[in-house]
């Protein structure tokens, strides 16, 4: 049916939409869905996708979206071998029933999007070898680093590169304790069971802190930085547990953070072995992986002749794992909709209206000002008045120094439109009492 679909397609015919059969309707699920019908500001290509089918396991769950009538249902595999879908998306998680519904999805000629990174680090060979022989593609950005779009860059945009090592702190959980403990001093397990009653670990944490998790990402990362398939046995995982808050102290003093890092990199002269890995880490403070804290995840990439490229944002979370799994259903719904006449509209330039650009007077943001003034009386109050009068609010005034006889004063404002803020300025300047305002600077 879809080879039927792509050659009327290539032919030039009529672009009649996409159908999505989404396998789950939990976390990810709900937030993909609801991403997908929020479209306004968004993506137009959006407007081509219709959410026809979404599996569940018991249809008297309450929703937190509503879907029209006759879209949900607990028969999954009438999902993936359902004619009309064009795209099955799996976000059930779990290796089973999740990696035969993925199958029988391949089999019968449909695109899938998946963010199961159990999955693919398991039977992803059995997955992409039966995805070539039918002429689908399997998308997976949302398996590694939640919303952070590294999947794409690492087939795409860095595809001419030798990529040398990837190294990134990619499970939430895990990073977040280590922070905690550094922070604050804390024990491991007294960390633990606050992440666990935050909903940061799960009730059974295994997989996050013995590094189970991010093993299955490195996996992923290290097939496509390097272009060949890995064994997820001989991914060396030792988790955080042995960590203890002397550890991360003696660390400290040494100019060290520990990280639980995940690990592939060229290992030999003649780059024919790789070393694949996750372990706690001691990092240099300089290192850009070091400042990276909480639940985010990061990860490096060096490469000949990039050099090094970093990737952050936030690890998991259903709106972040429902862009990374809504940009994978964008990109199919452009392949399927490209025709001779009809040009991939994520590559085209689909937009014809310009942007309007707010004048700098518009713009509300805080300031560092200072300035150099006569030493005497009642300039601090002056500069506070004529601020006050043009609705300037001042977050701090320092008196810094006198030099000779001319005293520094610094000033930083709460946020401000610019233009009054000029014009707040614009009196100043001339006050008596103002000799200079050498600097002026806007404040993040």
């Amino acid at each position: 049916m879809l080879r039927l679909q792509l050659l009327l397609v290539n032919l030039g015919a009529k672009f009649v939409g996409v159908k999505l059969g989404i396998l789950g309707f939990g976390t990810v699920g709900t937030g993909t869905v609801q991403l997908l019908q929020d479209r306004e500001g968004r993506h137009p290509l959006l407007q081509e996708i219709e959410i026809y089918r979404v599996g569940v396991r018991s249809l008297d769950q309450p929703r937190a979206v509503k879907l029209p009538e006759g879209v949900l249902t607990t028969d999954l595999e009438a999902i993936v071998n359902d004619p009309a879908v064009d795209i099955v998306v799996e976000v059930m998680g779990g290796l089973e029933p999740a990696r035969s519904l993925i199958l029988k999805a391949i089999s019968n000629g449909k695109h899938v999007v998946t963010a199961n990174k159990a999955v693919i680090a398991r039977f992803g060979a059995e997955i992409f070898t039966n995805a070539n022989q039918a002429g689908v593609y399997v998308m997976l950005e949302a398996a590694v680093g939640g919303g952070i779009p590294v999947i794409q860059p690492l087939k795409q945009s860095l595809s001419v590169n030798r990529i040398q090592a990837v190294t990134g702190i990619i499970n939430g959980t895990t990073n977040y304790i280590l922070t905690r403990m550094q922070t604050e001093g804390s024990n491991f397990n007294d960390v633990l069971a606050d992440a666990q009653r935050l909903g940061y670990a799960e009730a059974d944490p295994t997989a996050d802190v013995d590094g189970l998790d991010a093993g299955d990402k490195i996996a992923i990362l290290a097939s496509l930085a390097f272009g060949g398939r890995i064994h997820l046995e001989d991914v060396y995982c030792e988790g955080i547990r042995q960590v203890s808050k002397t550890d991360i102290a003696y660390a400290e003093k040494l100019g060290f953070v520990i990280k639980l890092l995940a690990i592939a990199k060229r290992q030999t002269k003649d780059n024919s072995k790789l070393s694949v890995r996750v372990h706690p880490t001691l990092v240099p403070k300089a290192h850009p992986l070091a400042s990276v804290n909480g639940v985010y995840n990061a990860i490096l990439v060096e490469g000949e002749p990039i050099g090094q490229v970093m990737f952050f944002g936030p690890g998991a979370g259903a709106g972040a794992t429902a862009s990374a799994v809504s940009s994978d259903i964008l990109n199919l719904v452009a392949i399927l909709k490209t025709t001779t006449t009809n040009p991939n509209p994520l590559l085209s330039c689909g937009h014809d209206d310009y942007c309007q650009i707010a004048p700098m007077a518009e713009l509300v943001t805080r300031f560092y000002a200072r300035f150099l003034t006569k030493d005497q009386p009642s300039v601090i109050g002056n500069l506070g008045t004529c601020f006050g009068k043009h609705g300037v609010s001042l977050e701090s005034v320092v008196q810094t120094g006198v030099h000779g006889e001319l005293a520094e004063i610094v000033v930083v404002t709460h946020d401000v439109r610019e233009g009054d803020f000029r014009l707040a300025l614009a009196e100043i300047s001339t006050l008596e009492a103002i000799e200079s305002i050498p600097s002026l600077l806007r404040v993040l």
